[in-house]
């Protein structure tokens, strides 16, 4: 029984900070995995980087090279903090895999970009690192996404028929009636939510109080629920290029916040319902930071027939990140971990890019 420590690096679209986990895998004589969740934290990203991913779509080349730098240093220091608030020896850790913040997702276009330097990463901690998970499922012409579907399922298959993950994307993973795990983005989450309520000085909108408050602007919602995206067959997923060409844009037609915010609510628990519905799943469970809006939730389970199951917080907070570092644990393991029936890719690949600390 092979037993590794990996620390799992986890900051999403919505931009709102960094998750890390410290899990420990094995592979028991059944050729199951195990895993044991040791320590989590999240931690809030600095002024300067959110000034700086506030302007994600605007940045120069050399503003990337940059950023990419800053935010490796950045995802370093924090590691090396949670090692020692901690009290964690290094000698145990055997690879930190991180993310990194996704600035760019063009699959259709061979190309994903996530920054956070994890040659800067390994250096600074003397820890191996593992990051760039997508590029090479896209070069084996899959999605690059997503990502999270083999965790699901081989960390926490007894708890749920589906697992979906509101973060700043939707994003579902289930087995269809012939076994296969199918999964895709579903619709935006968290990021226009946020966007919505940056004017009125808050970072989201606690529980849905203030969407709670607006009317459905149907009109808006019709066109919402008409993007060509919806239609589209899977494998297939979203990024931020996609919401500033096509879902931002349509928000103009209703000049209130809340009800752009009541609006967009609905519309995610529309479209979160009918894949459910149309793929007959019995219950799902919700985790990220859109499990907490109470509001969302209670729309979702108005439209769907089955069960939601919200996990406890710590499933909540860290599924991805601890997913991740299964990842990382996959990838020292030399098993594929990004899987070809779910990214579209030609073949499973074992994705990521290995920088050693000297």
């Amino acid at each position: 029984m092979n037993k590794r420590q990996i620390i799992g690096l986890m900051s999403g679209t919505s931009m709102d900070g960094l998750d890390i986990a410290l899990v420990e895998f094995s592979t028991n004589e059944t050729n199951h995995y195990q895993h044991r969740v040791i320590k989590t934290q999240s931690v809030q990203f600095s002024d300067e980087l959110n000034a700086f991913f506030a302007e994600t779509q605007q940045l120069s080349a050399p503003s990337v090279f940059e950023l990419d730098k800053k935010f490796g240093q950045f995802l370093a220091d924090k590691v090396n903090e949670f090692i020692e608030s901690n009290k964690l020896k290094k000698s145990d850790i055997d690879a930190i895999a991180s993310h990194g913040q996704t600035l760019f997702h063009q699959p259709q276009s061979g190309y994903t970009v996530q920054v956070g330097c994890g040659q800067t990463i390994a250096f600074h901690t003397g820890l191996k690192v593992i990051n760039d998970f997508r590029t090479r499922d896209i070069i084996a012409g899959g999605q690059g996404a997503p990502l999270v579907p083999i965790g699901d399922f081989e960390l926490f298959k007894d708890l749920a028929e589906s697992y979906i993950n509101v973060g700043g994307f939707v994003n579902i993973s289930f087995r269809d009636k012939n076994g296969s795990i199918r999964a895709f983005d579903i619709c935006p989450g968290n990021l226009p939510l946020n966007k919505l309520v940056l004017s009125r000085g808050l970072k989201f909108d606690e529980n849905g109080n203030i969407a709670r408050t607006g009317d459905i602007n149907f009109f808006l919602l019709d066109l919402l629920n008409s993007l060509p995206y919806y239609s589209a067959a899977y494998p297939k997923s979203l990024g931020v290029e996609w919401l500033e060409e096509q879902f931002y844009p349509l928000l103009k037609f209703d000049k209130e916040i809340e009800n752009n915010l009541r609006t967009v609510v609905e519309h995610i628990a529309i479209q979160i319902a009918a894949v459910l519905n149309a793929h007959s799943m019995k219950s799902t469970l919700i985790s990220g930071g859109g499990a907490r809006n109470s509001f969302l939730i209670e729309r979702i389970q108005n439209y769907y027939e089955g069960k939601i199951i919200i996990p406890d917080d710590e499933l909540i907070e860290f599924k991805e990140a601890i997913i991740f570092s299964f990842l990382g644990y996959l990838y020292l393991e030399n098993k594929p971990n990004c899987l070809a029936e779910v990214t579209g890719a030609s073949q499973s690949v074992r994705s990521g890019t290995l920088h050693l600390p000297n």
